[in-house]
This record gives structure tokens, C-alpha cells and sequence, in this order.
């Protein structure tokens, strides 16, 4: 009897085992096809599949749409972050609210994952926010700044002072 009930007991286990790694190796993971849709890249870094999830992140630009944003001598602002910056995770979710509030569409720039980003914009740190009036840069805000220099920075570059 006993023998009988490893046997079966070894048996389900063996389902459970292999119904567990299919679906670890054959279930598409959402984040990550999500991730390189939004990043256009095939392999994401960990810290930014975990902000897929997170409303604060759904703004992201690539260096090409960034790129093609200031040849063609738009008016934009981008946010130079990295997730593993623990001021950016501090300014984040005050910032990106703050835009919305006072009429700012601004566009993230994952450093983590386009690392170029660093030198092409000449971002010395993070969190560094840029805007750009007819693709040139005309304003810049380096570092952690409390939400009172958020909001007058915002002001000031969409004119609401």
C-alpha cells in the first residue's frame, strides 16, 4: 500500500513539475512583451519590467522617436531618469502628476536602458529634466528638487507663471 501511494504521490508531482515548467518556459510573459514593444529592444533590465505595471511609466520615448521629435523642431520635455536611482524614485511620482496638472506632456527617457542617452543629452545625473523649443534645449533642471521648484520649473516653461 504503501509503495502504491509513492508511486502515486511521485505521479503527481511529476505533473505538477511539468505543468510548472511549461508554463514558466512556454507562457509568454506579458511584461516582457509588453516592455519590448513600448522600449522597441529585445532584452529589458529588471528594475524596468517592474515599472510596466506602474501609471508613472506609461510615458516613455526612445532615442529614435526623441530623435525625429527635435529634427522636426518640436517643443518637448523629457524626464532623464534611471530606475535605479533612488532620487528619480523619489521624484517620479511627484513629477510626472505635477506635468500632467499644469499641462506638460512629458516623456520619459530610461537611461538604464538607452545608455547613449547619457552622453548624446550630455546628462551629467539623475533625475535631469529638459525642454526643448524648436528641437534645442532651453531649459534644464538637474537633480532632486523639492515638489515647490518642481512646480515653478513647470511653470515656467509652459508660460503659466
Amino acid at each position: 500500500m504503501k509503495t502504491q501511494l509513492k508511486k502515486v504521490s511521485l505521479l503527481v508531482l511529476g505533473v505538477l513539475l511539468v505543468i510548472g515548467l511549461g508554463t514558466y518556459f512556454l507562457w509568454p510573459d506579458k511584461n516582457l512583451a509588453t516592455g519590448q514593444k513600448l522600449y522597441n529592444k529585445e532584452e529589458l533590465h529588471g528594475k524596468t519590467l517592474l515599472q510596466l505595471e506602474d501609471p508613472l511609466y506609461k510615458n516613455i520615448i526612445t532615442p529614435a522617436s526623441f530623435e525625429k521629435s527635435l529634427k522636426n523642431k518640436e517643443d518637448i520635455t523629457v524626464y532623464f531618469y534611471s530606475p535605479l536611482c533612488g532620487h528619480c524614485e523619489k521624484t517620479t511620482p511627484i513629477l510626472v502628476p505635477l506635468a500632467k496638472e499644469h499641462g506638460v506632456n512629458l516623456y520619459l527617457f530610461n537611461l538604464l536602458e538607452f545608455k547613449q542617452g547619457a552622453k548624446t543629452y550630455n546628462i551629467e545625473g539623475t533625475p535631469t529634466i529638459i525642454h526643448y523649443q524648436d528641437g534645442k534645449e532651453v531649459d534644464r533642471l538637474v537633480g532632486a528638487e523639492s515638489k515647490r521648484n518642481l512646480e515653478k520649473w513647470l511653470k515656467s516653461i509652459n508660460n503659466d507663471e
